[in-house]
């Protein structure tokens, strides 16, 4: 799985905030008072969850799944023309199509060149590159065995949506039960 450290990070960090938030207001204002704040906190950790962590790109021996926010592409290695990197992984699919990932390897900033460095030795293969090698080489040794005519797959993060309606709900209660 290859997802961006920025969007663990994110989360991580939000988590964090969620949990003081919530352990400070059950302290100061007990449960009550907690559990009406307790959806809007957790609304927004699922929106930071959403568009910084759930993107990613999973490669098994049939294909590769590429989720995008909460919608999720499953793309078997026969119907890939190439995979490439512009400002993320591309899958170029053989009808023409592509499919972007938006999370996963991420094309950076180009690295400087310093007084000291030689002419290319000893230089550090950014790691975007590296993953994507990684899916390149899992496509190369696939694709042989993979039917061109199989599938795409496409379908919703139904777990994701779950939370989010329980959150709302609870959000919705809270608001009611306030008025």
């Amino acid at each position: 799985m290859f997802r961006g450290t920025s969007g663990t990070i994110g989360l991580i960090v939000s988590g964090v905030i969620a949990f003081v938030l919530l352990g400070d207001a059950l302290l100061r204002a007990g449960i009550g008072e907690t559990l009406l704040l307790a959806p809007w906190i957790l609304l927004v950790l699922w929106l930071v969850y959403v568009t910084l962590y759930a993107s990613h790109v999973t490669i098994t021996r049939e294909g590769a799944v590429v989720q995008n926010y909460l919608r999720r592409t499953t793309v078997p290695w026969g119907r890939v023309a190439d995979i490439r990197m512009r400002w993320q992984v591309v899958f170029v699919l053989t009808d023409g199509s592509e499919v972007k990932a938006y999370g996963g390897p991420v094309a950076g900033r180009p690295a400087r060149v310093g007084p000291r460095s030689g002419a290319g030795e000893g230089r550090r293969v950014p790691p975007a590159l590296r993953e994507l090698g990684i899916i390149q080489d899992a496509w190369e040794s696939e694709r042989a065995e993979s039917r061109p005519d199989a599938p795409i797959a496409r379908q919703w993060d139904i777990p994701a949506l779950v939370a989010l309606l329980v959150i709302v709900v609870g959000a919705v209660s809270a608001v009611v039960g306030t008025i």
